[in-house]
């Protein structure tokens, strides 16, 4: 961290002198100056000032007229008015243009020192968290999601367009779909992002406690209630709070969220004083509330109240053309965060995880990457990296057990077969193997538009061979069956 630099600004000689022996001893750079006119010279150097000690009567001039030139140019400046003739007026005007203290002599110098320590440490704490905010606002820029499906495209178009209001958003999506990031996303572009946004999964609680985590309580409110606690509402004023897994709360709880969205009001656990509640809600699930509102498990008029704005994140096998940039991105995250060294997939291995269904989504295809990174270190993830089930092709479709002789009499109702158990009456193994084929070669040729180089390339076959192929079967696009 650079050091400190300090202004001093006084008209008294031996002032100055003390002032500038005790800053230096305590490693900070000092410079001092003995007018307005000359602070205002050392003001305008390119390197900033941190704090500055001002006596409020200048030989030409006012010290709280270099309080403003000097925050119009170093405006996260501390500054210290110093003064031998103090008034309350003085004192109020200080501290409304941005003076940190206002102190009269004589002075003891342990006090100012105290005083200077604590206003750099506030400047610290300011830095801090603009840095934070920053990096915050950086880390939930929306291109900072990633994703160029069609689908996902759609979401951060809705997100950019609804973050500037203040509308209750309801997220839904199954669980590791990314609806945190989603809110988060929505507050960190929002004009709410200087303020707090605050999480609570409302399913990860138990119902007794969770009327506490949202509204807080007071000392006593019941057993074991020995201090007062600030609810999450209370935290996320002027900010936004996000409800994870709303569904999962309990019916009785749900009539007092349903205030605080229509009153913007609560009481904390155990008091009789209403708080305002100045808060933006997003809230999310993985269950289909309407259903449960149709089976009594979720207030009807809650649900309305929430589903202002609808919003549904599409799962991981719904936007599989996203997975190369998806890996490629978690790799770079493990890569700088656990010092690896992970160059990327190999085909074979992407194909792979294509065919499998990521049932915990992108938190699952997360810490799949994560595992391999932590486990190989360095070089390609091949598949023999992959845990035994991401290496088994779970093809699925409309099943023929008895495998027709031609193998193909369905051909375009379904691209893609299993294995059956043999019947008891025995099957024909070439037939089988060439529906088998067949069903292999067809899901290649959809999932390529019948392009025959693109479908030679997903079955790592010679392209001519696959031609003849489909040419010894034949195999036609849908449309030339007709």
């Amino acid at each position: 961290m650079q050091t400190p630099r300090i202004l001093v600004v006084d008209d008294e000689s031996s002032l100055r002198t003390a002032l500038f022996r005790v800053l230096n001893r305590k490693g900070y750079q000092v410079i001092t100056g003995n007018c307005l006119a000359e602070a205002q010279v050392l003001s305008q150097s390119s390197q900033k000032i941190d704090l500055a000690l001002i006596d409020l009567k200048l030989p030409d001039g006012n010290g709280l007229d270099l309080l403003g030139f000097i925050k119009n140019l170093h405006p996260d400046c501390q500054i210290i008015i110093l003064t031998g003739y103090g008034s309350v007026e003085d004192a109020v005007r200080a501290t409304k243009e941005g003076a940190f203290h206002f102190l009269t002599k004589p002075f003891n110098l342990e006090e100012l020192m105290s005083l200077v320590d604590k206003a750099l440490d506030q400047k610290s704490l300011r830095a801090e968290n603009t840095a934070l905010r920053t990096a915050l606002h950086s880390k939930y820029k929306f291109e900072n999601i990633v994703g160029q499906s069609e689908s996902i495209r759609k979401v951060l178009g809705f997100v950019e367009r609804v973050a500037d209001s203040d509308s209750t958003v309801l997220v839904s999506g199954e669980s590791g779909t990314g609806k945190e990031l989603i809110a988060k996303a929505i507050h960190y572009n929002s004009p709410r992002s200087t303020k707090p946004f605050v999480p609570i999964n409302c399913g990860a609680i138990p119902g007794e406690l969770l009327e506490s985590e949202l509204f807080g309580h007071v000392k006593g409110a019941f057993t074991g209630a020995i201090h007062a606690r600030v609810g999450r509402f209370e935290m996320a004023q002027k900010g936004t709070i996000f409800l994870d897994e709303i569904g999962d709360m309990p019916v009785s709880l749900q009539v007092k969220l349903l205030r605080v969205l229509q009153e913007r009001k609560f009481e904390p656990v155990g008091s009789t004083k209403t708080m305002e509640c100045d808060v933006r809600i997003i809230a999310a699930t993985n269950v289909d509330l309407e259903k449960a509102v149709a089976e009594g498990k979720f207030r009807e008029d809650l649900y309305y109240r929430l589903n202002v704005i609808p919003m549904t994140i599409p799962p991981l096998r719904e936007r599989q053309s996203d997975l190369p940039l998806l890996i490629q991105h978690f790799i770079d995250t493990f890569n700088k965060n656990k010092n690896r060294q992970i160059s990327g997939i190999s085909a074979e291995a992407l194909d792979l995880l294509h065919h499998y269904n990521w049932p915990g989504n992108i938190r699952e295809l997360e810490n799949l990457v994560e595992r391999i990174a932590i486990l190989k270190g360095t070089g390609q993830i091949d598949i023999y990296d992959l845990p035994e089930k991401y290496r088994q092709r779970n093809y699925t479709g409309a099943v023929n057990s008895s495998f027709t002789h031609a193998g193909v009499e369905n051909q375009h109702s379904s691209s893609t077969t299993e294995v059956s158990s043999i019947p008891e009456n025995g099957m024909d193994f070439n037939s089988a193997v060439d529906a088998y084929e067949n069903a292999l070669i067809l899901q290649a040729l959809e999932k390529t538009g019948w392009n025959r180089n693109q479908a030679a390339i997903l079955l790592k076959l010679n392209r001519t061979t696959l031609v003849e192929k489909i040419k010894k079967k034949g195999l036609k696009p849908p449309e030339a069956s007709a």
